[in-house]
């Protein structure tokens, strides 16, 4: 049986925001293709620097990072969306001046020709963008941002979708909403990594999950073996199951 090559592969990645000060201390994490990744760990453990690292807001100074079999440490992150792959940060993350349409057309700014059955496919995922299609993202709601930083990503249909804290701020029945979307996606192909708080929850529905700790991979293992190991459920996920 042949194994397939993964999507995403990091190996012994240094970088931080300072010189001489990294942040990320040789961690290493993969995706295969199709794969639901999930990234969790204590606040500072490096899980957003993990994010920005892969997709070329950050350079690592040491260490690997191979994207669909080419290695794109240097690139800059516009040439990183051109090879298939889409970032969504936690805040900053749509133009509020523009309307939710003008937005999802930024989001295909590499894209010639017609937009419009990307449009539709976003709209059918997101109804209730379609509502708000004329409204300034500024006005929405903090659950309506988060859909339509989504969609804005998905307009360049990429291979691999980075999502930082998308539930962040968002209150219970919205992080539902939020996380089944997410299941939409991938289940129509999307590879993700899904850098999240809400541990339980994001372990729950992934094929995969890492742990990081002090800006490492300290667990790396299928969703639900980390959700019921003992050891991830003390230090990580709270005592006792829920």
């Amino acid at each position: 049986m042949t194994q397939t090559a993964p999507l995403l592969q990091v190996e012994d990645v240094h970088a931080g925001y300072v010189k001489d000060l990294d942040i990320l201390q040789g961690v290493n994490f993969r995706v295969d293709p199709g794969e639901l990744v999930v990234v969790i760990g204590p606040n500072g453990a490096g899980k957003s620097t993990l994010a920005k690292t892969i997709f070329g807001l950050l350079t690592p100074h040491k260490g690997s990072i191979v994207f669909q079999g080419q290695n794109i440490v240097g690139l800059k992150s516009n040439q990183i969306v051109q090879r298939g792959m889409c970032y969504v940060p936690q805040i900053a993350n749509v133009f509020p001046s523009l309307t939710v349409e003008e937005n999802l057309e930024m989001g295909a700014f590499v894209r010639s020709g017609s937009l419009k059955e990307l449009k539709d496919q976003i709209f059918a995922l997101f109804p209730r963008l379609v509502e708000r299609r004329k409204q300034r993202a500024g006005t929405l709601s903090g659950g309506e941002r988060q859909q339509l930083a989504m969609g804005r990503a998905l307009m360049l249909q990429p291979e691999l979708l980075i999502l930082d804290e998308p539930s962040a701020a968002l209150s219970p029945q919205l992080v539902n909403s939020v996380f089944e979307i997410i299941q939409q996606i991938n289940g129509a192909g999307t590879s993700i990594i899904l850098v999240e708080q809400n541990a339980r929850k994001a372990l729950a529905m992934a094929d995969r999950g890492y742990v990081l700790e002090t800006g490492r991979d300290r667990f790396e293992g299928r969703g639900q073996d980390l959700l019921n190991d003992p050891k991830v459920g003390e230090l990580y996920l709270g005592a006792g199951k829920h």
